[in-house]
């Protein structure tokens, strides 16, 4: 089987556009629909036909462009059966452990619960492909607006079982800022300080920190490392859960 394309574009202010295609098939799959015009260009630049839209939860700045593309496509639109009355278009519900086929790639589904209620990830097993959209970004983790600090700990602990080697693409450029907050909770990570070094100079020459791969993030990002002696110590937290310690770094973060 060949491997999928991916085409990685900006849209809006700050959200990653992902476009994913079979080039046996020609079925083309866009990671939510954060907007229209973006997502159109893609698919003109590649000479691409959209098939597909994955949704991965109900915010607006992830199903803007759902209809509008359905209407000039014909797309299926997959997404979450926990948030099914949200989402615009929808033609078919998925939820946890769930798995489905794209152009003979399967997929499994994880729901993740955290940053919405019925947020979903999309994991291409055999591609060693995973789409977090807003509950894993590099070197951070999606707010909180509908679920629990203990809600999103599970559900990245989820996504942490997954191999070292996963690619992963997740739903926005927040990682300079990710990059400097991490710094503060993990000041002692010598893999921090010096991929922070790259992030700040990508950044500075325009370039996408898009996609990450799991293993690094395991090293790196303090939203997966509760259980870190040296975390631990700096919030002076030693004897509590990782939960806990989880909760604590999700709380700073949001008065960061």
């Amino acid at each position: 089987m060949p491997n999928l394309e991916i085409e990685l574009f900006s849209c809006r202010t700050d959200n990653f556009g992902v476009l994913i295609h079979d080039p046996e098939s020609g079925a083309t799959a866009s990671i939510d629909a954060p907007e229209e015009q973006p997502i159109l260009d893609a698919l003109k630049r590649r000479g691409w036909t959209l098939t597909h839209i994955l949704t991965t939860h109900h915010h607006q700045d992830h199903v803007e462009a759902n209809l509008a593309l359905k209407e000039a496509y014909g797309a299926t639109i997959i997404g979450p059966e926990n948030e099914a009355n949200q989402i615009p278009g929808l033609d078919m519900t998925i939820g946890d452990g769930g798995d489905f086929e794209f152009a003979g790639h399967r997929v499994h589904v994880y729901e993740t619960p955290g940053h919405t209620a019925g947020h979903i990830c999309f994991h291409f097993p055999d591609d060693k492909l995973l789409f977090s959209a807003d509950t894993l970004f590099a070197l951070g983790c999606g707010r909180l607006f509908e679920g629990t600090p203990a809600q999103m700990w599970a559900s990245l602990r989820k996504l942490m079982a997954l191999p070292d080697d996963t690619t992963v693409y997740f739903g926005h450029e927040y990682t300079l800022s990710n990059a400097r907050f991490a710094l503060t909770i993990d000041p002692g990570n010598t893999a921090l300080k010096n991929r922070a070094a790259e992030i700040e100079a990508l950044r500075d020459r325009g370039g996408f920190t898009a996609p990450t791969q799991l293993g690094l993030e395991k090293q790196t990002n303090p939203f997966l490392r509760p259980d870190d002696a040296g975390i631990r110590a700096h919030l002076r937290m030693e004897t509590a859960s990782d939960a806990e310690v989880f909760a604590e770094i999700r709380k700073r973060k949001d008065n960061f």
